[in-house]
């Protein structure tokens, strides 16, 4: 048998450590008057529209499941800014603020959301299954952990026609112990594949506590036995979602492989409206809203330095609340699917 090399011999790859010499931690973006306006704007059309949701959800125009963004509105946003034209993104089933970032119409969520027939997928996918091949959105996927390898075969295609474009796979804490992500993990560095895997810990899968269904709660290092660099975000923060997507971007496109990023965030509501979320106190939840709000923080920001008045952000509320009453005027009155679209957009 021919002698182990030693861990100093040539020709061994890079481990996660020594990738991360890339990477920085804790950086804060610097925004600009119209970047914070962007921002606010883009976080409130999605706390709204999620808000209407939840409220239609009550009155029955929207069945089977709903799961709700609230909260986490700083993590899809701030990513979004990190992208360019032609990158991919898939997510799971909490999926219709990534929707709204990706320029996806209030009215075509919104009717999907209600089955209607001029839904983004035509009023048959739902809450859960929703598409846009024109925005690069691949879903929308119910099953936990199914959208990883899916983003995974996206960076692949991106690398095989070598088009400079990333994917982004979001996915949540419970689904981040799902073994057909490390497959993905594996495969995605071994061939040096463009995808930013964005965790979105937001502390509980469905009703169990990350610390309760974990061994290991720093999700930024589950990367580590692949080689795959890491960092840990205030998911709560746009600003440091931004600074970090763009780093992994940056690695991505430069033909080193997957980043892993964790964002700490947290959702108000529970993990789908059927759900009265007593795992956890209203203290808590309190706490988070006073303190940690993400568009609260762009808000103060926008007023201490004098770059908007109340006015100003009341107006753009009013404009955003008008965008989100108009989607849901339209999902209301807008017909069912003929029964005739049973027999279609099916593959044998």
């Amino acid at each position: 048998m021919a002698p182990r090399k030693s861990a100093t011999a040539s020709g061994r790859k890079p481990t996660a450590k020594s990738a991360k010499k890339d990477l920085s931690e804790g950086v804060v973006a610097e925004f600009d008057r119209e970047t914070e306006l962007k921002a606010h704007r883009e976080m409130l059309l999605i706390r709204r529209f999620e808000e209407k949701a939840g409220q239609l959800y009550g009155m029955g125009f929207i069945g089977g499941f709903c799961h709700l963004y609230i909260g986490q509105e700083a993590v899809v946003v701030g990513v979004q800014m990190a992208l360019i034209e032609g990158d991919q993104v898939i997510t799971g089933y909490r999926d219709h603020g990534h929707m709204l970032a990706a320029g996806m119409s209030a009215r075509g969520v919104m009717a999907e959301l209600t089955g209607r027939r001029g839904g983004l997928s035509k009023g048959k996918g739902g809450s859960m299954h929703m598409f846009s091949k024109e925005k690069n959105f691949y879903g929308g996927h119910g099953i936990v952990g199914a959208q990883v390898p899916l983003g995974t075969g996206l960076a692949f295609a991106n690398r095989y026609r070598d088009n400079g474009l990333i994917s982004v796979a979001y996915f949540g804490d419970g689904a981040a112990n799902q073994g057909q992500v490390y497959e993905s993990f594996n495969m995605a560095e071994l061939w040096k594949l463009p995808v930013i895997y964005v965790i979105e810990n937001n502390r509980y899968a469905m009703g169990t506590s990350v610390s309760r269904a974990s061994a290991q709660t720093n999700f930024a290092q589950r990367g580590v036995s692949f080689n795959i660099p890491g960092l840990q975000v205030d998911g709560m923060d746009v600003r440091a979602v931004k600074a970090a997507a763009e780093q992994a971007a940056e690695y991505c496109r430069s033909g080193k492989g997957p980043v892993i990023l964790e964002m700490m965030t947290y959702r108000y509501r529970g993990h789908s409206m059927s759900d009265p979320a007593k795992y956890r106190s209203k203290d808590e939840v309190q706490k988070m809203r006073s303190e940690h709000d993400p568009i609260e923080q762009v808000r103060a920001r926008l007023l201490e330095k004098g770059w908007a008045s109340e006015e100003e952000l009341k107006a753009i509320d009013k404009d955003v609340r008008d965008i989100v009453a108009d989607s849901a005027d339209f999902a209301q009155a807008d017909p069912e699917p003929d029964a005739s679209e049973l027999y279609t957009d099916i593959l044998l």
